[in-house]
């Protein structure tokens, strides 16, 4: 992909979520700074699918933008995640029916667009939002399959953005990018013959190389599935669901 949802300040690569679910659910119960900042953060990373499932509402891009922005910053000043049980909490689930809810009380939209329209709550870029959604078309999925599948390329997206920040910073950015392909598909025959003459490496240590890649990819979706949810044992019901969720 040429670019990630979540532009990093500097040129520094951000990773999609630094915090456990539980630091962000102490967000919900402190105004410690640390806190706040865990969930502004939570937010920030996870804006494309909430801005998706609102267009798939039936709002226009601005809208869509002034509607979002506005769901923000009700989560943050109103202490939305107050209501989460701890206990069940899966992030994902939670900002859906908070989603879902927050529209539903949106019956007036000129009030909503006045309210929301104007403040920048979370930093995103609205032109790319769009130009994604228009990409992605019109899919023969319900709204909430829509928001799974969104939610699902995200994580995969923020995890192959932790991997290539690794790589960059052992100075392999160029051979990742090369290697990138293989982590979800299989190389045609002779294929690893042919990039290791470019690579100036042989066959056999592209394959080594590929595998570590798969490995490490694997690692860090886990590490993004793990802090999205209070209980440790249900990562692996997580990640299937996350895998799934990319075959509809």
């Amino acid at each position: 992909m040429s670019q990630s949802p979540d532009k990093p300040a500097g040129g520094r690569q951000e990773h999609f979520l630094t915090t456990h679910w539980t630091v962000v659910l102490k967000a919900g119960q402190t105004s410690d700074e640390d806190a706040a900042a865990a969930l502004e953060s939570l937010c920030r990373s996870y804006w494309y699918p909430l801005y998706a499932h609102v267009r798939r509402q039936g709002f226009d891009p601005h809208e869509a933008q002034d509607l979002t922005q506005e769901f923000f910053a009700r989560m943050l000043e109103k202490n939305y995640l107050r209501q989460v049980d701890r206990e069940k909490g899966r992030f994902r689930s939670f900002l859906l029916a908070s989603l879902k809810h927050f529209l539903c009380n949106e019956r007036d939209r000129k009030n909503a667009l006045k309210r929301g329209g104007g403040r920048t709550v979370v930093s995103f870029d609205e032109d790319f939002a769009e130009e994604r959604f228009q990409h992605e078309g019109a899919q023969e999925l319900a709204p909430d399959e829509q928001f799974e599948r969104s939610w699902a390329l995200s994580i995969m997206e923020q995890a192959m953005m932790g991997l290539l920040a690794e790589q960059r910073a052992k100075g392999k950015a160029k051979q990742f990018e090369a290697l990138k392909p293989y982590l979800s598909a299989k190389p045609d025959r002779g294929e690893y013959e042919r990039l290791a003459i470019r690579l100036n490496l042989t066959a056999n240590a592209i394959g080594v190389a590929v595998n570590r890649l798969r490995g490490r990819y694997r690692e860090l979706i886990q590490a993004e599935v793990a802090n999205t949810v209070s209980d440790p044992s249900v990562v692996s019901d997580e990640m299937n669901h996350v895998f799934m969720a990319l075959t509809r």
